[in-house]
């Protein structure tokens, strides 16, 4: 009896895996089952998730009941709206030209406005206005402004100097007023030479436009003495035109890419005449 009990022990059942191969089997058709429910999507609710979704992002809102109320768009404040819209800015060179013919504009009115103030003495020829690239140049005999060898503005010529005056004081537009003499030396206590005489002529010219209203700031005064002749000197004519003061008045056509005002510091060499 005993011998029959050990042999039905050492007897092993070699097929029990058969039971858990047969749970794991269920358990992978159980999975691949979900999978496939999950993957299969109703046409009908998709559409109306879509549709919910598009009509939330449109403000419109969903009651209780299901009815869909519109809210309607809130009028904002000036101090409660935003930025406006961003424009359409130009192209550069487009902006930049518009500047540039602005300019030319404001130079064709100013030299026809100096004309005409000066339109007497034009006639005569004792003044020359002439329009070019960088600017107007007016170029004033010294005999209409000053007595020989002297740098005190005449009654009559300060009369027109001061016409001038005003039709410049509107503008921006930066001016250099020069003096020239002819190449006969002076030598006299106040004026050594020619120098000194064609820098007091230009200062003088300065002083008489900022009192007129001219910004100090805007003009320049030098003196060339005889070293820049516009006619010979070995004529009586040729000295009397090269004795002269010179107006130049800068269109700043050129800086305009620069696109800043045009300051007191950036005026290099600017005279500022004190008053009297």
């Amino acid at each position: 009896m005993a011998r029959r009990r050990h042999s039905e022990e050492e007897h092993e059942n070699h097929e029990r895996w058969l039971v858990s191969y047969a749970d794991f089997i269920t358990l992978l058709f159980a999975f691949f089952v979900v999978m496939y429910a999950i993957s299969s999507v109703n046409e009908g609710k998709y559409r109306v998730l879509s549709d919910s979704m598009v009509q939330a992002f449109r403000s419109i809102d969903a009651n209780v009941r299901g009815s869909q109320i519109v809210v309607p768009p809130t009028i904002m404040s000036s101090t409660q709206a935003g930025p406006p819209a961003a424009q359409p800015t130009p192209p550069k060179d487009t902006v930049l030209e518009a500047k540039r013919e602005q300019l030319s504009k404001k130079m064709r009115n100013v030299a026809d406005d100096i004309r005409r103030v000066l339109e007497p003495l034009t006639r005569d020829g004792q003044v020359r206005v002439t329009e070019g690239a960088h600017g107007i140049t007016v170029e004033i005999n010294a005999s209409v402004l000053f007595p020989v060898g002297e740098a005190l503005i005449g009654g009559e010529a300060s009369r027109s100097l001061t016409a001038v005056a005003q039709v410049l004081a509107g503008a921006e537009f930066p001016i250099t007023i020069e003096g020239h003499t002819d190449d006969v030396p002076i030598s006299t206590p106040r004026f050594p030479s020619n120098w000194e005489l064609s820098a007091v002529r230009a200062s003088s010219v300065v002083r008489l436009f900022v009192e007129a209203g001219v910004a100090p700031w805007r003009l320049t005064a030098a003196g060339y003495g005889d070293q820049r002749p516009v006619a010979e000197n070995d004529t009586e004519t040729g000295r009397a035109r090269n004795r002269r003061v010179t107006l130049l008045i800068e269109s700043l056509i050129d800086d305009v890419e620069l696109d800043t005002p045009m300051r007191p510091s950036d005026r290099v060499g600017a005279i500022e005449p004190v008053r009297r």
